[in-house]
């Protein structure tokens, strides 16, 4: 059963105007998405992570619902914030397990380039994380690109749409936040 993305967006709108029973009709509709989104961000773990999809599209529904100053305005806004906050639960978990680590005196978790990884290589959320907030910082719409491309696996016209720029831009955007993640990540590493 496909629900339009009009659908989706009355759903959402209603939920923002206190109605109840519009995030019990929603919830059902979005959930293969958000777990597909969850899926998309684990597969950028190592093997055997401890996070499991249900768990990640749990904690971030519980969010979700918490979302009471949200304005809802479509299907592709409501995904870009879950995905966030499934970044931030990844991240979180990331820093806690490297907080787990330290205390076992463990050695550190060295930085990979996080851009060019393959599924069974560790990705380092925390130093991914620390460098799109600084590459928000001076370029929100690079970040932003990042986001919808990396960790929610939008294609590039999708990407487009969302942020209201051509996939050109998109494409060009893409490649200079690949190349200046990169690049900060390498000298973090290094230092």
């Amino acid at each position: 059963m496909a629900e339009s993305p009009n659908e989706i967006t009355g759903l959402l709108q209603r939920w923002q105007q206190g109605d109840r029973n519009a995030l019990d009709q929603l919830m059902p509709i979005v959930y293969d998405e958000l777990r597909r989104l969850a899926r998309h961000y684990l597969s950028h773990e190592r093997e055997g992570h401890t996070l499991q999809p249900t768990a990640l599209v749990n904690e971030a529904y519980l969010k979700l619902v918490d979302q009471r100053s949200a304005q809802w305005a479509n299907r592709s806004q409501f995904f870009g914030v879950a995905a966030q906050m499934m970044r931030r639960i990844l991240v979180d978990h990331a820093r806690q397990k490297q907080s787990e680590k330290r205390r076992m005196m463990k050695d550190p978790i060295l930085l990979d380039d996080a851009l060019t990884l393959s599924a069974s290589e560790d990705l380092n959320l925390v130093a991914l994380d620390e460098s799109l907030s600084a590459l928000a910082s001076f370029d929100e719409k690079k970040c932003k690109i990042v986001e919808l491309r990396f960790f929610v696996g939008l294609p590039v016209p999708e990407v487009a749409e969302v942020l209201g720029i051509s996939p050109a831009t998109v494409k060009r955007e893409w490649s200079v936040a690949k190349a200046w993640l990169y690049r900060d990540m390498a000298q973090k590493a290094e230092a």
